[in-house]
């Protein structure tokens, strides 16, 4: 049986009008799984928000830092073109 618990974090900023998609998407990934829907959020916004998650588009999903999507890194907060990351790809990181 696997027991590692993969490290889970939402990216995003506020006004990002993909980041309840991206929830929904953690929720059912994390789900299907077998894992409990937990996950740490970081608003780019807050001014706690670490330094290294300023280089990813909103919404970003990292699992075990790395980001479900594959993109690459942003010169400056945006938004996405692709939208939230879908629950398939976020399986496919949790594997």
């Amino acid at each position: 049986m696997d027991t590692h618990s993969p490290s889970v974090e939402l990216i995003y900023f506020t006004g990002c009008p993909n980041v309840e998609s991206a929830r929904a998407n953690l929720r059912a990934a994390l789900s299907a799984k077998g894992l409990t829907p937990e996950w740490r959020e970081w608003n780019q916004t807050d001014a706690g928000a670490p330094a290294r998650v300023m280089q990813y588009g909103s919404p970003t999903v990292l699992v075990d830092d790395e980001d479900v999507a594959g993109a690459e890194s942003v010169a400056a907060m945006a938004c996405r073109a692709s939208g939230a990351p879908s629950a398939d790809e976020i399986l496919d990181a949790l594997a």
